[in-house]
């Protein structure tokens, strides 16, 4: 009861509003009102236009149709409407819901009308209908209150309900959809016009996690489209071909055979082989079964898998060619199966192709602009077996269909060529929402072709989804069987250093050795082999293993270079005749002996003391353990973080919130007495014997108004906490990349070409990441210096180096930014 008051308290109207839903359900709990009180607070052309109902605008959002609308109609009003109020107040939602309401449908209504009068044909099918729609002020009133959410929000809000709204409008096509989609730009306008300081119209930039996971987003949505068109009680819109399966019955085979096939070609004969082509089960999945490609392909997305992305725009474009043919070229082709179209039509014709063609398109486009930010790759060889399966499955299947069909050619009305059967192979395996108005010559007329003629096609769509899960499965580490292998190595311990858990993440490439007791983890850059860190293994076994890698590499044509390595793998590249340059300094503290008594560290000291004050905690934890409003609170500090920077987040040995979920990653966070997360750090496990002996600090964010030393303060309780911990032998404070003291055993001089192209990038990237800033704050925790060096073989390639590390460090860099890059070089 106390969280319903404070739920009742924090946002009545949102409540308010849910409770006249439910004491609406009287007019009609199942079915919604009756059609006498519909025609009175329903809304549409003909209640507005013909029955003078001015009033409908406003009445009919207090009512829905039936009783499963109800539930979702009162949680949009609870979580969404009540998000609203949250944000920006109860006047400004009460404002926002009337208006958007009002001009929602009354701005859709006189589109209708003007449609109506010019003979458009959508306009003139759906005047008659009556809207009772509670979604469509909900939808302007959040995306009115988006203006007060924070980054992360409110660019979610806008996508989300943006590309929903539109979905509906392409695949169901109701007047509701048009009052919706209004509704929700006439809430952009409105919470522009309520934000009380000017509006920031630069670029904003996300995040890589954040960019896939609204990518993902829009593609999911636009594979769950066409199930809309199932699911939805009228089907108007222009991408809806599949609304003929469930209208109406599907007439038997033999008597449209009889009365179309062997006889005149009408309109109506066209719409009856449309419905037989669509009847079964098997028509229907190959229809469907696309569309859970698109949603295999937008769970590679989210996962930053480089094979879903391309399997995205793989399908996409194969949708638009499909669309373009068969809705483009066929209708204008003058066969005799397609009616004559009114000449005042044409338009209406172009806008099904240009819509049915534009939004795979720009889908496609859009995943190949972001294709840099899905940086894991799957395994050599897997995109091309996986091309080679779906040849091959292709064939095997058309092969199947046609030598079938020719054995059973009498078995079909009427009877078929071996012509016919060819060409009509591509038939099998489209989608039969592509095929409305393409020509039907023959149908099967018994069980044993009726399998032949409509399970062809499934069964392709049944290969090509269980070759793409495989392939966004296979990363480019291997997959499953290499990780777990990785982290045995790692549990072990006894190599890798205190940077080893770095090789575990996504976009790293595994080496083993061939005795199998040490792993490399890398990435190929401008065929340049760039390790993760040093090699992950029994420390003896680490010179042959580094020995046996660059083999490797250079039976690949790569160029070796080891990255982040400790001053003790000095002498083995020495050995090898390599040369070495420091590239950074890694900070280490000792839990054993941390004490914060003394001048030096007044600094963390004041920090302690200004949390205790502002009634701030530190919580140890792990992402899984997190609260979902915690979960969001540390992807909106990750975000406001990320937009701050003029170039993209940095990767490689950097990472972000992918790398937080990890069960072995824990988390520090810093808390106050309302549950707000104001900073987040991440530590990264080291091992020995299958103990964790030491701690690696990675991922940093803290809120723009948080408490000042917030961070101080997290990794001083992080050391007191480890401290009681006698087995904790280091916390690691990492390295600043690019950043150095000068220390070292480098046989690099200030002066070489090797030490000019690590300070060149370090000196480029440093106003936008203060990498010499980062190191200087962690000089606050008198820290021990370890020096970190990379060797590699030949001091030619360093130029290739130095521009394969900054595509290492910066994979996602577009021409734009590559731009401002250079520029910040002067």
């Amino acid at each position: 009861m106390t969280g319903l008051r404070r739920l009742v308290a924090g946002q009545p109207l949102a409540m308010g509003y849910a409770l006249l839903l439910l004491a609406a359900l009287v007019t009609g709990p199942l079915t919604g009102p009756s059609p006498a009180l519909r025609g009175i607070l329903g809304t549409g052309y003909e209640s507005v236009v013909e029955n003078g109902h001015w009033w409908s605008p406003l009445t009919s959002v207090f009512f829905v149709d039936n009783a499963a609308e109800v539930v979702l109609a009162l949680f949009a009003a609870v979580v969404v409407l009540g998000q609203a109020e949250r944000l920006m107040g109860g006047v400004r939602t009460a404002i926002a819901f009337v208006v958007t309401a009002v001009l929602g449908a009354g701005l859709g209504i006189l589109g209708q009308s003007l449609g109506v009068a010019g003979g458009e044909f959508w306009s003139r099918r759906v005047s008659e209908l009556w809207s009772l729609d509670p979604f469509t002020p909900i939808v302007g009133t959040i995306m009115a209150a988006s203006f007060y959410a924070g980054p992360l929000w409110r660019r979610r809000i806008r996508v989300f309900t943006i590309s929903g709204a539109l979905v509906l409008l392409l695949y169901s096509g109701q007047p509701s959809d048009v009052y919706r989609l209004i509704a929700a730009l006439v809430g952009l306008g409105l919470g522009a016009a309520f934000r009380p300081r000017p509006i920031d119209l630069t670029w904003r930039r996300s995040s890589h996690h954040e960019t896939r996971t609204l990518l993902a987003a829009v593609v999911g949505v636009l594979a769950v489209g066409p199930l809309i068109t199932i699911f939805s009680g009228a089907r108007f819109g222009v991408l809806a071909p599949l609304g003929l399966l469930l209208t109406q019955d599907v007439p038997a085979a033999g008597d449209v055979v009889d009365r179309c096939l062997l006889g005149d070609i009408t309109r109506q004969c066209v719409h009856e082989l449309t419905l037989e082509r669509v009847g079964g089960v098997g028509p229907v999945l190959v229809s469907l079964l696309p569309l859970v490609t698109l949603l295999v392909a937008a769970y590679g997305l989210a996962r930053g898998r480089r094979f879903g992305a391309w399997l995205a725009i793989v399908v996409n474009a194969a949708m638009a060619v499909l669309g373009a043919w068969y809705y483009g070229l066929l209708p204008i082709s003058g066969q005799p199966y397609v009616w004559r179209w009114h000449p005042l039509r044409y338009w209406e014709v172009a806008l099904v192709l240009v819509v049915s063609v534009l939004v795979p398109v720009a889908t496609a486009i859009l995943i190949a602009a972001n294709l840099r930010r899905f940086p894991v790759r799957s395994r050599p060889g897997v995109r091309r077996r996986f091309a080679l399966s779906i040849v091959a499955g292709f064939l095997a299947l058309a092969s199947l269909y046609v030598t079938g069909g020719w054995l059973l050619r009498d078995r079909f009305r009427p009877t078929v060529t071996l012509l016919d059967l060819v060409t009509d192979v591509p038939e099998r395996f489209i989608p039969v929402g592509f095929l409305r108005l393409e020509r039907l010559s023959f149908l099967p007329t018994d069980w044993v072709t009726t399998a032949l003629y409509q399970w062809v096609g499934p069964a392709f769509w049944i290969i090509v989804i269980v070759g793409a899960i495989q392939g966004i499965r296979s990363s480019g580490s291997g997959g499953g069987n290499d990780q777990a292998r990785l982290r045995k190595l790692l549990i072990r311990g006894g190599g890798g250093g205190s940077l080893a858990f770095m090789t575990t993440w996504d976009g790293n490439s595994i080496w083993f050795s061939p005795s199998g007791t040490t792993a490399i983890a890398y990435r190929v850059f401008n065929g340049v082999a760039i390790t993760t860190t040093e090699p992950v293994g029994p420390i003896e076994d680490g010179a042959q293993a580094i020995a046996d890698f660059a083999t490797m590499c250079d039976d690949n044509g790569w160029v070796p270079v080891f990255y982040s390595l400790h001053d003790h793998w000095q002498p083995t590249f020495a050995g090898m005749g390599w040369r070495s340059m420091g590239i950074g300094e890694e900070t280490i503290l000792r839990p054993r002996t941390w004490d914060t008594r003394g001048k030096k560290w007044q600094d963390i000291r004041s920090s302690i003391n200004r949390a205790d004050r502002a009634g701030v905690r530190a919580e140890w934890t792990d992402y899984r353990s997190l609260t979902l409003l915690q979960a969001v609170q540390i992807s909106e500090i990750s975000e406001q973080w990320v937009q701050e920077k003029e170039l993209p987040e940095l990767d490689f040995t950097l990472g972000g919130l992918d790398e937080l979920r990890d069960p072995a990653v824990r988390l520090m966070l810093a808390i106050d007495a309302d549950d707000h997360v104001h900073a987040v750090t991440s530590w990264l496990p080291s091992y020995r014997d299958g103990v964790v002996i030491g701690w690696t600090l990675d991922f940093m964010r803290r809120r723009p108004d948080s408490m000042n030393g917030v961070m101080e303060f997290l990794i001083a309780q992080t050391a007191q906490t480890k401290s009681e911990r006698p087995e904790i032998e280091f916390l690691s404070l990492s390295a600043a990349p690019l950043a150095r003291t000068g220390g070292g055993a480098s046989d690099e001089r200030d002066g070489s070409l090797a030490a000019r192209v690590v300070n060149f990038l370090g000196r480029a990237l440093e106003p936008v990441y203060g990498f010499q800033s980062l190191l200087a704050f962690k000089r606050k925790f008198q820290p021990e210096f370890h020096p970190l060096f990379m060797a590699y073989p030949d001091p030619v390639a360093l130029p290739t180096i130095g521009l394969a590390l900054a595509r290492a460090y910066l994979p996602s860099l577009s021409m734009r930014e590559a731009v401002a890059f250079a520029r910040s070089l002067g």
